[in-house]
């Protein structure tokens, strides 16, 4: 048996979920929420109702989020599922009530268990909804040394109960919602607070429960992302793209259709795939019939379409060479690993030594070594180490570059090591 079976077959145990002493035994189906399928809350009174009751709840509230990723655009939610001691589930629809403020000042003083939080925290934030504390059980599960940390393989493993998870890329925008995927989606909270409770008992054995909670304060207290700076450079493709004209090309091509998108709410790449857009970029057709010759530009395409993709072109072919974009800008930092060799020979030697120690001590932690410290980190401690190479300098250095003290305490000694071995 694994490490990771006598995990599973501890905490099934422990939390009375699926066979003490069996781990090879087929998970539980869980076909039905505990008390059926909640009914959709869509207009004001009904949330003030769930707001009350989840607000004389107890214990920490189980919260996830549905988008339309693929099918909308931007990345709101359209669908938000809660389950809590005393107030049992709830299915709130944003779109009938978009301000959910009132169930977030509610809620505000519980702990929020949420299932990879980065990903539902953004969409919950726009509806008013930011917790002050929470509980991450996919981080969790990567810090306690999981092979596996999707919710459906967490909760069979560790509550031995089997999850369908069959709507997960569905239309969530979709009106009315399908009872399937209602059903679905209260039972991705049905068990976590389960779940939860018997991580934190795990982390408890393993002695890592403060680095996660650790980790989760960082999580809540990080403020919003910026606005991501030239985002048509992050078109997939665009490493085909050399010339500043076809760069331009890129970008109009880009932005218009994200107008378009914005306008019909739908997703960009269901106006114009980004395969589109590099290959007019690369081609610089010089007009309509040469654009629909290219890929993703053929016979289903009309030409009004393709007469505004055509004008968005010659709007880059017209542009002085002053007001074409410049190539990326050199990112904050260390140059990419791959030419330290050349650059700076010692470097490469410093960053190599590292990952190997950093590798070995994350195996030895059983965890993942970007959980134990990002690549980022070791790249940027490398690339500028401290004139003197000691602990306190060492980690002071981790610290600006935002590791947690528990990542501190625990790489500090062998990057010292890593780094003093290679001056």
């Amino acid at each position: 048996m694994t490490d990771a079976q006598e995990t599973a077959a501890d905490l099934r145990t422990t939390t009375g979920g699926g066979p003490p002493d069996d781990v090879e035994k087929a998970p539980i189906p869980l076909l039905e929420p505990r008390e059926g399928i909640p009914p959709v809350v869509a207009d004001e009174d009904a949330l003030a109702r769930v707001v009350a009751a989840f607000a004389a709840g107890t214990g920490p509230v189980a919260v996830d989020a549905e988008r339309a990723s693929g099918y909308r655009y931007g990345q709101r939610a359209y669908l938000v599922q809660l389950r809590r001691e005393g107030a049992g589930s709830a299915l709130i629809d944003p779109v009938g009530c978009p301000d959910l403020s009132a169930l977030g000042e509610a809620l505000s003083s519980a702990e929020w268990i949420l299932h990879a939080a980065t990903q539902d925290l953004p969409c919950l934030r726009e509806i008013g909804m930011v917790p002050t504390s929470l509980f991450d059980t996919e981080l969790a599960g990567r810090l306690a040394g999981f092979p596996r940390v999707g919710l459906g393989a967490m909760v069979e493993s560790v509550l031995g109960y089997a999850l369908e998870k069959g709507h997960s890329a569905v239309d969530w925008s979709t009106r009315p919602l399908p009872e399937p995927w209602l059903r679905y989606a209260a039972l991705d909270v049905e068990l976590l607070v389960d779940l939860r409770d018997a991580l934190e008992k795990e982390l408890d054995r393993q002695g890592k429960l403060e680095w996660a909670r650790q980790e989760f304060d960082a999580i809540a207290a990080a403020p919003p992302a910026p606005p991501r700076k030239d985002p048509w450079r992050r078109t997939s493709g665009m490493h085909k793209v050399r010339r500043r004209r076809q760069m331009a090309v890129v970008r109009e091509l880009w932005e218009s259709r994200d107008r378009i998108a914005q306008r019909r709410d739908v997703s960009p790449g269901k106006v114009l795939g980004d395969a589109a857009i590099v290959e007019a970029a690369l081609a610089l057709p010089a007009n309509v019939h040469a654009l629909q010759a290219l890929p993703g530009y053929g016979q289903r395409m009309g030409r009004r379409q393709l007469e505004q993709w055509m004008a968005a072109v010659d709007r880059a072919k017209a542009l002085p060479e002053s007001a074409l974009p410049q190539p990326g800008a050199t990112p904050a930092g260390p140059p990419p690993p791959r030419s330290w060799a050349d650059k700076d020979p010692a470097a490469a030697a410093r960053l190599a030594a590292a990952r190997t120690a950093v590798s070995a001590l994350a195996e030895g932690l059983n965890l993942p070594q970007e959980n134990l410290i990002t690549p980022d980190t070791v790249r940027r401690l490398c690339w500028e180490p401290p004139q003197r190479l000691e602990p306190e300098t060492v980690a002071q250095a981790l610290a600006g570059y935002g590791a947690r003290p528990w990542q501190i305490q625990q790489v500090t000694p062998v990057l010292v090591t890593a780094l003093a071995a290679t001056a």
